[in-house]
């Protein structure tokens, strides 16, 4: 009588699917666009005292009270906004790579946003310094989303679909 399992007692392993390397690159692009939210999120946090005077150049007019307001409300909403677009960045990687067939449309219909967002940037302080890691995390979306509607990425999303609705 021959043995089903290996003899140490153990199951086999259970067979992974495999992840082309289209939606591979796409996940590490999404990391690489974590990374670059995480180093903005330090850059903001690190330049909180160079951006009263920044604020008070731009807006002489404002009270010292004003000026404090202004600045809390400029750190807090940054901060809040790179924590949560860190959190979108892996979510999307990890929900992608496991081929959940509404990760790629929730990422493009993410990526239009953040589109919006950059094109208001562009136009509130031109294609300058200011603009720079916006269009960096642009560039690293437009990539990532390319990679996810190829035709070997929609090939394992499908398959992964169909195995999931069994």
């Amino acid at each position: 009588m021959a043995q089903s399992y290996p003899s140490a007692g153990q199951m086999p392993e259970p067979v992974r699917p495999w992840t082309p390397p289209s939606v591979v690159r796409a996940v590490q692009l999404m990391y690489a666009g974590a990374v670059v939210s995480a180093l903005s999120l330090i850059v903001t946090v690190a330049t909180i005292g160079s951006l009263r005077s920044t604020l008070h150049k731009a807006q002489p007019k404002l009270t010292p009270a004003q000026l404090h307001q202004l600045q809390t409300v400029l750190v807090v909403g940054s901060v809040f906004i790179e924590v949560i677009s860190i959190g979108l960045w892996v979510w999307m990687a990890l929900m992608n790579k496991a081929g959940k067939s509404w990760a790629r449309i929730v990422a493009a219909v993410l990526f239009g946003l953040y589109t919006l967002y950059l094109l208001s940037v562009v136009v509130q302080v031109g294609a300058g310094s200011g603009a720079l890691v916006p269009i960096l995390t642009w560039l690293i979306g437009l990539g990532a989303l390319v990679l996810l509607w190829r035709k070997d990425s929609s090939e394992y999303i499908n398959r992964q679909a169909g195995q999931q609705a069994l």
